[in-house]
Parts: structure tokens; C-alpha cells; sequence
């Protein structure tokens, strides 16, 4: 183009070196370059279009979305009391428990939901696998019964590795995978009712994995489960705040999203009103039901950093400031969850086995 039609002379009248703009424009090329292949992995928005079957394997399973249940399975080991953090047995088992909850039941919860969003993903994120056509049906197909039976099989094998009379992690990657089918599928499909579907996903990041975590190193308790799940009113906070991003794909092809169904300026505060008030409870009952009174407190030290983010970002424009919001505030959120689960714990420790 501009640069070959230059005349053979001027390389002669010049340095033959790049200028320094040239050399800054080259490497923000590299560094986007770089990012996009990250991003392709992680299976985040603008991501490169990559042709290796693999690494279209891995983005399909959303790497990113593993982090909130590998982190819940941690606090239900915290919250077990029984959890030995130096204990190399422990530890073996503690992480193919967060491997079971991560690259596969979540793997494959991702891979089934493009698969049946493969429609709505045309219109708001075409670059995804499924719709730019870069794997095949039956590669999609056969992808989501070997992480849904690697998941399954992995939880067998933890319940026999510690001895579990009954097996309750089956159970709970059962009951998950359920979860997971009947929110992206039809008929239910989940998703397509705004409460429900969010509530699902909130439950399926919070409640699921603390679950795991604690019935693998303790005793999961009806208390413990009746907390998470209320725990899990913040995840559906959290979940309708990637609702926004999606309105116009979802009022397309009528899918009833809170932002669809009430509208931006209601869903908003809806979305901080379930994650402020469930964090606001938990704390409370930290310190009047169980008396947990530094806990509590460290509680609602991680809760106000939140509630200002949210009037500094997500309060203004929900849209362009989701994942500025989610960045810089659900670091505090996840915090708060540990610190529930360390409380939890403190407790349990003194219960034996």
C-alpha cells in the first residue's frame, strides 16, 4: 500500500530504523495480539477467532467462570472445620474436588449452555465457537458427555477417597449437573424466566461448591445449606448484572431477563439491592445468631466497598459499566464469602467428627 509505493530513494535519504511512534504502534499490535489469545482461552469477550480444535475445546468451557467455584469449594472446606491446610492428603483431595467443580461440571455447564444459546449468541457474541462455526455439532456433542461423566466419575472417586458411606458427592454433581441442563434447556430452560434462571446460576456459584467443599471434609448440615442458599440471593445479584449486556439479543428472541421484564432503571436496583441486603443479613446473623461478633464485622467492612462501587459505576450506566463494576467489586464479595465460611468454621471446629 502507502508504504511499498514509497519511491526506493527515500530509504536512502533516512535511518533504515523504525520511528519511535512505529515502534509503540508495534507493540500495541504484540500486546493485542497477546491479549486476544488470552482471552480466546479464557473464553472471554474479544477473544481471537483461533482454529486449533483444543484450544476452541478450552474456550468452549469458559476457563474464567471455573474461579467462583473453585473459590466456593475452598470456603465449604473452611467452613467443614475439619480442613487441614498443611495435610498433603487434604490438599491432594481438596483440589480434585475444585477440579471436578471447575474444569469439568463447569466446563460443562458452559459448553452446554453455548449449545443451546448457540442462536442468542449469533446476535450478541458471534465470535463464540458454536455460532462461527469453527467446531462441529458432534465435537460439541461428545465434548459435554466427557466432562458431564468426568465430573460425575471424579466425584465417585472422592466420596471413595474419604470414605463416605453414602455418596454424597455423586449426589451433589448430580444434582448440579440437573441444575445445569434444566437452566440452558428446553422445555424449562431456566434461563429465559429472570428470577429463576438467576437464581440458579447464584446458587449453582455459592451454595453447590460450598457444599462439595464441606461434605468432603465434614458434615454438611441443614443449617449450612439453608444459609448458602440464601447466601446464593447475592449471586443472583451478581447474575443479573451480566443479564445487561445481553438485553438486545434477549428481548429479540423473548427471553424474559430482568433488564427485559422490568426494565434498566428497575433491574439496577434490583441487582444491588439482593447483593447489599442477603451480605447485610449474613452479617447480621454472624453476630446475633452465632455470636461470631470479628467476623461480622470484617463482614461488613468487605460490604461498603461494594455499595460504593456500585454508586461510582453500576448505579450510572449498568451497560457500560459492568464489568468495571464487577472488577473492582466482586473481589470484596468473594472476600465476605470466606469470611462467612472462616466463621462457619470457627464453630465446627469444635464439633467432632
Amino acid at each position: 500500500p502507502a508504504a511499498a509505493a514509497r519511491p526506493l530513494t527515500a530509504g536512502l535519504q533516512t535511518p533504515a530504523r523504525p520511528s519511535r511512534g512505529g515502534s509503540v504502534s508495534v507493540r500495541a499490535a504484540d500486546n493485542a495480539r497477546k491479549d486476544g489469545g488470552a482471552r480466546q482461552l479464557l473464553g472471554m469477550k474479544g477473544a481471537d477467532l483461533e482454529t486449533d480444535i483444543w484450544k476452541i475445546r478450552v474456550q468452549l468451557t469458559k476457563p474464567v467462570t471455573w474461579i467462583p467455584l473453585i473459590w466456593g469449594v475452598g470456603c465449604g472446606a473452611a467452613a467443614s472445620g475439619h480442613y487441614e491446610w498443611n495435610n498433603p492428603t487434604m490438599i491432594a483431595q481438596l483440589f480434585t474436588c475444585m477440579a471436578m467443580s471447575g474444569p469439568f461440571l463447569t466446563g460443562y455447564t458452559q459448553t452446554i449452555n453455548d449449545w443451546y444459546d448457540r442462536d442468542i449468541d449469533a446476535i450478541n457474541e458471534p465470535y463464540r465457537p458454536i455460532p462461527s462455526g469453527r467446531i462441529s455439532e458432534s465435537d460439541v456433542i461428545a465434548q459435554i458427555w466427557v466432562l458431564l461423566f468426568g465430573g460425575i466419575g471424579t466425584a465417585a472417586l472422592l466420596d471413595f477417597w474419604v470414605g463416605h458411606e453414602v455418596p454424597i458427592m455423586v449426589a451433589l454433581a448430580v444434582f448440579g449437573s440437573f441444575i445445569s441442563y434444566i437452566y440452558s434447556a428446553p422445555p424449562l430452560k431456566l434461563k429465559q424466566w429472570g428470577w429463576a434462571g438467576n437464581y440458579a446460576l447464584g446458587s449453582s456459584y455459592i451454595a453447590l461448591p460450598w457444599w462439595a467443599g464441606q461434605a468432603l471434609f465434614g458434615t454438611l448440615t441443614p443449617d449450612v445449606m439453608v444459609l448458602t442458599v440464601l447466601y446464593s440471593m447475592a449471586g443472583l445479584g451478581i447474575a443479573i448484572v451480566n443479564d445487561f449486556k445481553s438485553i438486545e439479543g434477549d428481548r429479540e428472541l423473548g427471553l424474559e431477563s430482568l433488564p427485559v421484564a422490568f426494565g434498566v432503571d428497575t433491574a439496577k436496583w434490583i441487582c444491588v439491592g439482593t447483593i447489599d441486603a442477603t451480605q447485610l443479613g449474613v452479617a447480621g446473623y454472624l453476630a446475633a445468631g452465632l455470636h461470631q461478633y470479628t467476623y461480622a464485622a470484617v463482614l461488613l467492612g468487605l460490604i461498603l466497598p461494594q455499595m460504593y462501587f456500585q454508586y461510582k459505576y453500576f448505579i450510572p450506566d449498568p451497560i457500560a459499566n459492568d464489568v468495571k463494576y464487577q472488577a473492582s467489586a466482586q473481589p470484596f464479595l468473594v472476600f465476605g464469602l470466606l469470611t462467612t465460611a472462616l466463621a462457619i468454621g470457627n464453630i465446627n471446629s469444635q464439633v467432632p467428627l
